[in-house]
């Protein structure tokens, strides 16, 4: 099942012996980072297992947003959204960013209380977002279908093109001094009195003295062979795109049955936004207290399924040797098969919503998966453990939209600046320092 069209990135022919840093992930997360860190000046080396923005970066909806986000992430989004207005400009490439707004709908008064509740988190930034009622909703979309009490709006959230943001972010950083490296999987670390030294890849060594582990879903199978315990799982998401269609609505809508936004090509990327499938893995026994608060408030929205991929990844070394082939070279794309089932159901429930789309012709279909932690905000922080090791990863579908502030964040903690926003809320140490871990349900 192929997954979706990608702009192509050709990686560098020659191995660098040695960088100033090395990220491992060629994700928007690990594009964004090499990006911050070359444009300051550093020698850095990305090395991506497979293609540039191969696995969820281009998988995901291509909502770039604030609204409804955890609270813990809203100052690093309302720095994104600086970033993404002028990320054309300093990549010197179309990524499809354009501010269209987003719309959450609210059924009942109760969601409408929420809604207008979580609201209040962006009171002092400045940022157009506000509750409509029933009949403001029915004027903006007066062929509408919808019977609802009213909906959250706000003006300045966008969307862009994950097939295009991630590859040229990636170019820019390579036109900045960083080498590409694709088809180069980092098989481990190398560190010297303790510190981080160099990574092996397939390819042979490269010297360093600091390391970004922007892996995605991967992060934790990396970092635990050797020592790391990220608690990380997977959930699945399954998209469908249509053919462009006239006459569908240009803001982005998230309502109960479906989520929909308007694509660059004039078709529609849609899904479900309330429906995630959650394979049994040998990992959803080993992190199952980790994951049991989030999944007393998430298991409504969350269909479990025990099949054959607990058995792929039982096959799945947890620890290997540097100079054997890692897992990373045996996998080089994570390409699940979609849940047609959910993807149609999304579309069914767009078409009574807005008969428009009873026109719309199925142009594609993918899954991803979405790498999510126990209170479904990111890691991004450094690793007290291993001086010079950093991890960003953990953005819980949250990813597309933070990502660049999100690089320039992780790249803030590399070189020591004083950063764009707080980190203390990303720090890896949350999980073992007596922190109540809490997920904010419904974000």
């Amino acid at each position: 099942m192929p997954g979706p069209y990608v702009v192509p990135v050709h990686g560098d022919s020659d191995l660098p012996k040695e960088v100033d840093v090395v990220v491992i992930g060629g994700g928007i997360i690990g594009t964004s980072t090499a990006l911050e860190l070359a444009e300051r000046g550093l020698r850095v080396a990305l090395c991506e297992k497979g293609g540039i923005g191969h696995e969820q970066s281009s998988r995901n909806w291509g909502w770039v947003r604030i609204s409804r986000r955890d609270p813990r992430e809203v100052p690093l989004m309302a720095e994104a959204l600086r970033i993404w207005n002028t990320l054309d400009k300093r990549t010197g490439r179309d990524l499809g960013y354009t501010r269209a707004g987003i719309m959450f709908t609210c059924a009942t008064d109760k969601e409408y209380a929420e809604h207008e509740r979580w609201n209040r988190n962006l009171e002092g930034y400045q940022f157009d977002s506000r509750m409509l009622s029933g009949g403001e909703f029915k004027a903006m979309f007066p062929n509408a279908n919808l019977d609802v009490k009213g909906a959250l709006f706000t003006s300045a959230d966008g969307r862009a093109e994950p097939q295009k943001a991630a590859p040229a972010i990636a170019e820019a950083a390579r036109e900045k001094g960083a080498t590409i490296l694709t088809e180069c999987a980092v098989r481990g670390i190398e560190t010297s009195g303790g510190r981080i030294s160099g990574v092996v890849t397939e390819r042979g060594s490269i010297a360093c003295s600091a390391v970004v582990l922007a892996g995605g879903a991967w992060s934790s199978l990396f970092s635990g062979n050797f020592g790391i315990d990220l608690p990380q799982l997977k959930v699945m998401n399954s998209v469908l795109r249509t053919k462009p269609l006239v006459g569908g609505p240009e803001q982005a809508i998230w309502s109960n049955g479906f989520a929909v936004r308007k694509r660059q090509d004039g078709g529609y990327t849609i899904a479900s936004g309330h429906e995630n499938i959650v394979d049994i893995v040998p990992k959803s026994f080993r992190y199952a207290r980790h994951f049991l608060p989030a999944l007393g408030k998430e298991w409504r929205s969350l269909k479990f399924r025990l099949g054959s991929r607990f058995f792929d990844e039982a096959r799945i070394p947890n620890r290997w040797a540097m100079d054997e082939a890692s897992p990373f070279e045996y996998n080089r794309v994570l390409d699940p098969k979609p849940s047609a089932k959910l993807s149609d159901l999304a579309l069914a429930n767009l078409k009574k919503a807005f008969p428009v789309f009873e026109k719309a012709e199925i142009a594609q279909r993918w899954a991803g998966y979405i790498d999510v932690t126990p209170d479904a905000v990111p890691v991004i922080s450094a690793i007290d453990a291993i001086p010079g090791f950093h991890i960003a990863t953990g953005f819980s579908g949250h990813g597309f939209g933070i990502g660049p502030a999100a690089g320039c964040l992780m790249a803030d903690i590399v070189t020591g600046r004083p950063p764009i926003v707080d980190p203390k809320d990303f720090r890896f140490s949350r999980f073992s320092d007596g922190s109540k871990i809490e997920l904010i349900s419904g974000f």
